[in-house]
């Protein structure tokens, strides 16, 4: 039976990855194998491989991020950390019954957030 999910994404730059996801987005470095990165937060685990190749502009890499309350604090704190929020990812009420927003990190992959509202 599966338990958990895990998103491999990939890094052109460990050293700016672990700055975003670390400094800015609050994960903590778990394990570092160089190429290799386990970062985690509370019962998120996120798991990162070298890609140099990728080019950023071109990545179809997503992840979507449920949070269970507070969205609009989490939404704030990125903001005064200066994260760049996607410009069409606004913290918004979808139709689909959630408060979502939207980054994209230093390798191009799509990072969406959300609760239920």
């Amino acid at each position: 039976m599966i338990t958990t999910v895990i998103p491999k994404l990939p890094f052109i730059d460990k050293q700016k990855t672990l700055d975003y996801y670390t400094n800015q987005l609050g994960f903590d470095l778990m394990s570092d194998y160089g190429d290799y990165l386990i970062l985690n937060q509370e019962n998120v685990e996120l798991h990162f491989f070298s890609f140099k190749e990728l080019a950023p502009q071109g990545s179809d890499f997503m992840i979507y991020l449920r949070i269970d309350n507070n969205i609009e604090e989490y939404y704030q704190k990125l903001q005064d950390l200066g994260v760049k929020i996607h410009p069409n990812g606004k913290l918004e009420n979808k139709a689909w019954h959630q408060k979502e927003f939207s980054l994209i990190d230093p390798n191009g992959t799509l990072l969406t957030f959300g609760q239920a509202s």
